[in-house]
């Protein structure tokens, strides 16, 4: 772990300075915000539904975005702002974050389609400069694909895609790593979002490959053949 203070500025700081404009808004704006699949810390039981235990985070990460959680109740109950938590499992794509290790496949395009989903069912929040009127809407909702993807598939798709051979290296997890896997449970934010991912792997590999190499460019071998830096 780098930098744990970027964590909590960005994932606890950041989120309870927003609340804040929020809640002293008038009107009070709907919310809805970005948590993680992380939450569900050390559960071994998949896939990972919403009623799940999140008591046990297994990175620093994993609290800020649990801590999140209970702030946004926080300030639901007291405040009256109407709040949605998505919990992101591990989402890829053009634009994505190129530190992700993909092990849970969900293709950006998918993701916001959760999003607007979850947009277009919120409803109003209840209070007004800051003083609560009545009970607000308060959801969490998984937001992934259905099917987990073991890291060797990943890895063929990419060769495949990029024409090149990857130097594997086997590492054992860190002991102060993230989960060892991630399956979601999209079944609530089917039935109340009306959210379906449509994209496949290789498909979404394939635009995010494209994307990659129009971004970054590639990188000349020395055997004439080229690769993504």
């Amino acid at each position: 772990m780098q930098n744990p203070k970027s964590y909590v500025h960005s994932n606890i700081a950041g989120f309870v300075n927003l609340l804040e404009v929020c809640k002293s808004a008038n009107p009070q704006p709907a919310i809805v915000w970005a948590s993680s699949s992380s939450v569900y810390g050390l559960n071994s039981k998949v896939p990972f539904s919403e009623k799940d235990r999140t008591d046990r985070p297994a990175s620093l990460y994993a609290a800020t975005k649990k801590a999140g959680e209970e702030i946004a109740h926080t300030y639901n109950h007291i405040h009256g702002l109407s709040i949605t938590g998505l919990r992101f499992f591990t989402v890829y794509g053009p634009w994505g974050r190129p530190d992700m290790a993909y092990f849970f496949f969900t293709k950006i395009d998918d993701i916001v389609k959760g999003c607007l989903g979850a947009l277009d069912t919120a409803k109003k929040s209840t209070g007004s400069g800051g003083k609560k009127k009545g009970p607000a809407q308060l959801r969490i909702y998984n937001l992934g694909n259905t099917s987990p993807v073991p890291m060797t598939k990943m890895v063929s798709i990419l060769e495949k895609l990029l024409k090149v051979k990857a130097k594997k290296k086997a590492q054992p997890m860190p002991r102060n790593g993230d989960v060892e896997f991630t399956h979601a449970n999209i079944s609530l934010a089917q039935r109340e979002l009306g959210y379906k991912p449509t994209t496949g792997l290789e498909s979404g590999l394939k635009k995010f490959v494209r994307w990659y190499v129009s971004y970054y460019g590639t990188t000349k071998k020395k055997n004439g053949s080229s690769s993504a830096l």
